[in-house]
């Protein structure tokens, strides 16, 4: 607990800097899946200061925004407000956050880097909460991107592979699922030629 609560103190640190971490424009990958993605609410997993919660808010979704770090959050909503929109943000660790079953139209996860332990009880939440038709949208550093040095967590088990995806998310269809390498400039923090696992993932229609 004593780390996890250290962990919580240096993202608050992170997202107290002078502007946004991670720039304010949303992640490449969710512009090119957002067309995708039904009307209704999306849950947004590992939102930081809000960039995705913005864009996705901005073409009409109802988005619930989760982190652990209030400060994030706190940029996040004030980032949404400066454009007019409205999210709702709850500070939460993923760890424990009961995510409501059949309640949103979309889930994302963009570069939300998770343990094992907890990729294996959250991703099952998270196709329980996706109604029929919903999708997911990940976007995460793999192993290789220890090679680059260009973002992204130093701890290997943080990281992920589309094999891990495949077996993670087993309650949905993978649609798109690829590892690659891309440039990336979002913020200081992620900037750079980096190796990435991009998913898109739906919960079938099931007609009785």
């Amino acid at each position: 607990m004593h780390g996890r609560r250290r962990q919580l103190t240096e993202w608050d640190e992170r997202y107290a800097a002078p502007g946004f971490v991670y720039g304010t424009a949303p992640n490449d990958f969710l512009v090119e899946m957002a067309p995708r993605l039904p009307a209704g609410a999306v849950l947004c997993l590992g939102e930081g200061e809000g960039r995705n919660a913005a864009f996705l808010a901005a073409r009409g979704h109802r988005v619930v925004a989760v982190d652990r770090s209030r400060v994030g959050l706190t940029k996040a909503r004030r980032l949404a407000a400066t454009r007019g929109l409205g999210i709702a943000a709850v500070v939460a660790d993923l760890a424990a956050f009961p995510i409501p079953e059949d309640a949103f139209t979309a889930v994302t996860s963009i570069f939300c880097h998770l343990p094992p332990e907890i990729r294996a009880r959250l991703y099952p939440a998270v196709a329980r909460a996706l109604r029929p038709g919903g999708a997911l949208v990940l976007e995460a550093y793999t192993p290789r991107q220890l090679d680059f040095g260009t973002g992204g967590p130093s701890q290997p088990e943080l990281l992920m592979t589309l094999a891990d995806a495949q077996r993670e998310l087993a309650g949905l269809e993978v649609v798109i699922g690829r590892e690659r390498e891309r440039e990336l400039h979002e913020g200081p923090r992620h900037h750079g030629r980096g190796a990435v696992v991009q998913v898109l993932a739906v919960k079938r229609v099931v007609w009785p």
